[in-house]
């Protein structure tokens, strides 16, 4: 051990600007990791923020997640979970159960529903449940009588304001004003009740407790009490499907006024965990090359030492001990950044708003360790990449120990086995649909990644046979040196081309892939428009104005749109899983004057109730046809069997289902007034609104309050259907794809720049012996441009092959790649490998002569 110890310890002096490589890599591998490890631990403390529900002791909700059960091949049963978007109810029975139990000092039902006054939108409850938050008076007094409101602000008590719920429209007058949201409008019991939708239920039940009760004790009394009675959230869930009351208390009482917080905190759960492993192998790739390279600069001098009687044990230790100095110190720091870094990429959610309103993700002190714990990985990263990296030399006999090893034999057979991996995965993903071809395609760019990775030496080998002849013909007396370093050196140059190609691969998967599927998406919706006006009111449209806009002088067509989701439940590769979609509801008729979603089969004219148009690639996905069934559960969970009216192509643009507008509505939280869209297709199109002033004051008429947007552009963005946490995706997905990037450019970097401070010797030398400036340096420039050019088309061939599998199932289309982003790609690895190979070389090449 003491022999290991001074073994690293004089290492470590000698060989400081080895080490500094290295020490970059792990501090890059420890923040990157750091911020990973904040990020999934912040995402599973995350819950609802409590508002509304902040002096409720507990409140009794419906369950917000369905679930599907199901006994994969040879296996225990499992269930799949996912959360749901639009709000179950509870029985408004409940209420009476729960004011019954001991312990309980009050028990107030919630009824939220949307609002329109005075041309805004606004959230209407019964003034009882203010006393939830509390919410108290600032002026006036509470609503006695059905005409009476009191509002959060913006209206005097005595004013008189004009309302419209759901398709009626009344004149009621404010009575007092409350403290809290200023868009709240607060109403009898009685009168919140009449307007609420979904008679005979509520939102929520509030509870107060007694003083001096535990919330415990009352909480096992009610959840016993709402057994008892058999109570349930939707009328017909799923078989397997329970739909039992919830009681919530604490940070869970958030979860009955955020809807969509849930999704999203397991949205962002599931994001970040698909990416791990991408991040954790990258880290991986990029130390273990960084360590083997810089142990490759000592192989003559670990090779003398076990030449001279070093035992395997003690050059493994002094290498352990060596690499640990500079891990432990790199994983701190590293530690240390990945805090700022962190709270960067927070900034950056709530800049883009990528966060639904309510979602808390907390950072309690004790979480500010997280980064230490990938500290440590770091460590044992480094460690396990000096351990195989020093592992031939130390198990070569003394005698052969100064040779420089050969790749062997079973390298290249690995190898070769993960890329037969990669194109197995990608001709997978080519059979598969939606996340299962997602997945089948980044495995398959994880396996040939890796697989080019181990074949380094042999590509470098290939690519430099190729280039060879070019290189002495273009090039000159320094070409000549080029080609000939190259073809003796490709050992180190596989080194230097693997990260080239983990950069360019990763990079071009992740944007290619995203960019195609909102090329195709676009392009669809595009198509698919034929509506030149949207009308929308806040807090919803009179009864009677749809009719009346299709009747209207100049108006051709008139569609009312409105957005929820469905889950679909579906076995992948014999395991559970439950995929929430986006989808429209829309009126059928005229619908192909106002969107076109290019039928194949059938007629959407048909949609109405129980019946459901569906996409080309969903209906094979489902084995589904015009006159089949298919097994939906709409957005709060109620389970359906709408029969296939029609199959249509344009999916990516329209979403996979259309449905009845009066179906979905009904499944709506609220009603979905507010949600609702008209899109209106008129006689003359392109004619500026301002030259067509009748039909405008004549669509307003119809819907008082209206505001009227005019263009594709406003039609597109009415209709477009995306999920909900798409925006989160895009914020993590380009934070992981720029930090990922940066990181390996970083590694690239080091590696060239290890190779260029182990060639100085041999630069001198060259220069002794008569070698001019000019020629070394236009040696390494052609160098550099071999190693990147080679990087780049094998890393492009990388990418293609999983993007072309995944892009032509998916989208039906090539991938392809914005011209910005893959000038960036080529830009940075070609400054990177250039500023590598060139940087290092300069003192070699600085004066007339060379120093000794």
């Amino acid at each position: 051990m003491r022999a290991a110890s001074l073994l690293a310890a004089r290492a470590a002096r000698t060989h400081r600007k080895a080490w500094a490589a290295v020490f970059t890599a792990l501090v890059l591998t420890s923040a990157l990791l750091g911020t990973f490890a904040l990020a999934v631990a912040s995402a599973g403390l995350g819950h609802a923020r409590v508002e509304r529900y902040a002096a409720a002791d507990l409140v009794v909700a419906g369950d917000q997640h369905t679930r599907y059960t199901t006994k994969p091949w040879g296996s225990k049963p499992e269930t799949a979970t996912t959360g749901l978007t639009e709000r179950v109810r509870v029985p408004e029975r409940a209420l009476d159960v729960v004011r019954a139990v001991p312990g309980v000092r009050r028990a107030v039902a919630d009824r939220v529903f949307p609002v329109g006054a005075g041309g805004r939108a606004a959230t209407g409850r019964p003034w009882e449940a203010a006393r939830l938050a509390p919410y108290a008076l600032r002026a006036g007094h509470p609503p006695r009588h059905d005409r009476e409101v009191v509002v959060g602000g913006g209206h005097a008590p005595g004013s008189r304001v004009l309302l419209r719920v759901g398709d009626a429209e009344a004149t009621y007058r404010v009575v007092g004003t409350a403290r809290g949201p200023r868009s709240a409008v607060y109403f009898t019991a009685a009168e919140a009740r009449r307007l609420a939708p979904g008679a005979g239920t509520v939102d929520a039940v509030g509870v107060v407790t007694r003083p001096g009760v535990r919330t415990a004790d009352v909480y096992d009394r009610v959840r016993a009490a709402l057994d008892r009675a058999g109570l349930r959230g939707a009328d017909r869930r799923a078989e397997g499907d329970a739909a039992r009351l919830r009681v919530l208390t604490g940070n869970g009482r958030g979860a009955a006024e955020h809807l969509a917080a849930a999704p999203a905190r397991a949205g962002l759960l599931e994001l970040l965990g698909a990416v791990a492993g991408s991040v954790v192998l990258v880290a991986l790739l990029v130390v273990s090359s960084t360590v083997a390279q810089a142990l490759r600069q000592r192989a003559h001098e670990l090779g003398l030492l076990r030449a001279v009687g070093a035992t395997p044990r003690q050059l493994r230790g002094a290498v352990g001990r060596e690499v640990g100095r500079v891990a432990v110190a790199a994983g701190l720091l590293g530690a240390a950044l990945a805090v700022p870094a962190y709270a960067g990429l927070r900034a950056l959610l709530d800049a883009r708003e990528a966060l639904p309103p309510g979602l808390e993700l907390p950072t309690p002190a004790w979480l500010w360790a997280a980064p230490l714990a990938a500290a440590g990985v770091t460590l044992l990263i480094a460690r396990l990449a000096a351990l195989f990296a020093c592992a031939r030399t130390a198990k070569a006999r003394p005698a052969e120990a100064l040779r420089e090893p050969e790749p062997g034999t079973a390298r290249r057979v690995t190898g070769l086995v993960l890329l037969g991996v990669g194109v197995t995965s990608a001709g997978t993903a080519a059979l598969q649909h939606g996340q299962a071809a997602a997945a089948a395609a980044s495995a398959a760019a994880l396996a040939l990644v890796i697989g080019c990775a181990v074949l380094g030496p042999w590509i470098a080998r290939g690519a430099l046979r190729v280039l060879g002849g070019p290189l002495r013909r273009a090039g000159g007396p320094g070409g000549q040196l080029a080609a000939a370093h190259c073809a003796a050196t490709a050992g180190r140059l596989g080194a230097a081309i693997t990260p080239v190609v983990l950069v360019t691969a990763f990079m071009g998967v992740q944007l290619s892939a995203g960019a195609t599927m909102t090329h195709q998406a676009g392009a669809q919706l595009r198509d698919a428009v034929r509506a030149d006006l949207v009308v929308r009111a806040d807090g919803g449209l009179p009864a009677g104005a749809l009719e009346r806009l299709r009747a209207a002088p100049g108006v051709r067509a008139a569609t009312e749109v409105v957005h929820s989701t469905v889950v679909v439940a579906r076995r992948e590769a014999g395991s559970p899983r439950l995929d929430r979609l986006p989808v429209l509801g829309v009126t059928a008729p005229g619908l192909r004057r106002t969107l076109d979603p290019a039928v194949t089969e059938g007629s959407p004219a048909r949609l109405r109730p129980g019946t459901v148009a569906i996409s080309r690639e969903r209906a094979r996905d489902l084995d589904a046809g015009v006159g089949s069934p298919v097994s939906l559960r709409l957005g709060d969970g109620t389970a359906v069997r709408p029969r296939v009216i029609a199959v249509y192509e344009r999916g990516l643009g329209l979403g996979d289902f259309l449905l009845s507008r009066d179906e979905l509505v009904r499944h709506m939280s609220g009603g979905g007034p507010g949600e609702r869209r008209v899109l209106v297709t008129t006689e003359r199109p392109g004619v500026p609104a301002a030259e067509r002033p009748g039909i405008a004051a004549a669509l307003r008429s119809f819907a008082p309050g209206a505001r009227l947007a005019q263009g594709a552009g406003a039609v597109r963005d009415a209709v477009r259907v995306a999920p909900a946490d798409q925006a989160l995706a895009d914020v993590v997905t380009g934070a992981v794809v720029a930090a990922i990037g940066g990181f390996t450019a970083v590694s690239v970097l080091s590696t060239l720049a290890l190779i260029g401070v182990g060639r100085r010797p041999e630069l001198a030398l060259l220069r002794r012996v008569g070698a001019g400036r000019a020629q070394l340096r236009r040696m390494l420039r052609l160098e550099a441009g071999a190693v990147a050019l080679t990087g780049l088309a094998v890393g492009t061939a990388v990418a293609l092959v999983p993007l072309t599998a995944f892009t032509l199932t998916s989208a039906g289309t090539l991938p392809r790649l914005p011209l910005p982003q893959a000038a960036l790609i080529v830009a940075l690895t070609s400054a990177t490998v250039s500023a590598g190979t060139l940087l290092p070389a300069r003192g070699a090449l600085r004066g007339r002569y060379p120093r000794a």
